[in-house]
């Protein structure tokens, strides 16, 4: 039997954005912990390591004054500031694994995503996840019983400015139903993986297929 046949490709950035509740998390685990061509994006931050964090695997730790001169330099794809703490993506690690072929998933809002759009538009591939209602969000909210009703009052009304940008994403998923959602996801990422641009061993393959050397 012959070998199986690969085409050489360039790896792509996989957004993922949407309101607190909407099943993100649940579809990132699920594509993390099946699909061996995508990987977590690592970022950078400048809050303190948390017990069972490891360095480089869970996030970058560094300092505000060495964050800062990165910022400056221009090193990350997309920074943040929450809850006092910085974060941003380092962008040679990511040209880095998308060279090999290695895919990247971003959990980020539509302001990371605007960020990444400017500085690696040709290699994102963004997909907002919508609930199927505002009280099925509510609710979901509620059973996780995290939070008070004054958070869960402000974590909606940050939902309804975060769907107000679900027209930025090149894709639209409704999660009424996760296993649903998380087929159209992969398809999603099947079809980005193959098309032309992104191949780019396929000039080579063909020429080999039409011209082939012993």
């Amino acid at each position: 039997m012959p070998n199986p046949v690969s085409i050489q490709r360039r790896g792509l950035l996989l957004v993922l954005s949407s309101p607190s509740g909407a099943g993100k998390t649940t579809l990132s685990k699920r594509l993390l912990g099946t699909d061996a061509e995508i990987e977590l994006s690592v970022s950078a931050t400048t809050r303190p390591m948390r017990p069972g964090e490891i360095d480089g695997k869970d996030y970058h730790f560094t300092d505000l004054e060495k964050f800062e001169a990165m910022d400056e330099e221009g090193l990350f794809l997309e920074s943040a500031t929450v809850f006092g703490n910085k974060y941003g993506t380092p962008k040679e690690a990511v040209f880095n694994t998308l060279e090999e072929g290695r895919d990247i998933l971003f959990d980020i809002d539509w302001q990371g995503k605007q960020q990444l759009d400017e500085r690696a538009g040709g290699d994102v591939v963004s997909v907002f996840i919508l609930p199927p209602s505002r009280d099925t969000l509510e609710d979901r909210l509620r059973r996780r019983k995290q939070d008070s009703d004054d958070v869960i009052a402000k974590r909606m009304e940050q939902a309804d400015e975060e769907i107000g940008h679900y027209a930025e994403y090149d894709y639209v998923i409704l999660n009424d139903d996760i296993d649903k959602a998380d087929t159209q996801l992969r398809a999603i990422l099947q079809a980005e993986r193959l098309k032309r641009r992104r191949q780019t061993g396929l000039r080579e393959f063909v020429d080999h297929v039409i011209s082939p050397r012993d």
